[in-house]
């Protein structure tokens, strides 16, 4: 495989993990979420994710063997050479993209965290500091403290 195709190819799994990116910020923005189909696009990013690696591990090997350095210069040297440094630099703009994307995500994931946090913590108040209801549904015979930290 040559160095053009390989980088098409890396720019199409970069576009599909955005997209898996916008379809989870759309839901941890949303009011509510469906937790089936966040761990559904979770398992879709992983994998893309590990593809991603693997790819590029490859292409540092490949450019090892060519006599590059395994650094963004050597990899700019390498597809200058082989005529596809416009290629490159879309990559490494949708990499950039991907890499905000995902920093936005967590920073939306953090805010739900906290803001579940803090309603555990409004019902652990309401109910006097303990349990409201046992895991048979009745309530517990001695109060037991919610932990709410994962």
């Amino acid at each position: 495989m040559g160095l053009q195709t390989h980088l098409d190819a890396q720019i199409t799994r970069l576009t599909n993990l955005q997209q898996l990116l916008e379809q989870e910020q759309s839901m941890l923005s949303a009011g509510t979420i469906d937790g089936a189909e966040l761990e559904r696009i979770a398992q879709a990013k992983t994998a893309l994710q590990q593809e991603i690696e693997a790819a590029e591990q490859q292409r540092r090997t490949a450019q090892q063997k060519l006599g590059f350095a395994t650094d963004s210069k050597g990899a700019r040297k390498a597809a200058d050479q082989a005529g596809c440094l416009d290629t490159w630099e879309t990559l490494l703009q949708a990499a950039e993209r991907v890499a905000k994307m995902n920093q936005l995500n967590g920073e939306l994931i953090q805010h739900r965290l906290h803001h579940n946090q803090h309603m555990l913590n409004i019902l652990r108040d309401a109910s006097g500091g303990g349990q409201l209801y046992g895991s048979d549904g009745n309530q517990p015979t001695r109060p037991q403290r919610i932990n709410s930290k994962a």
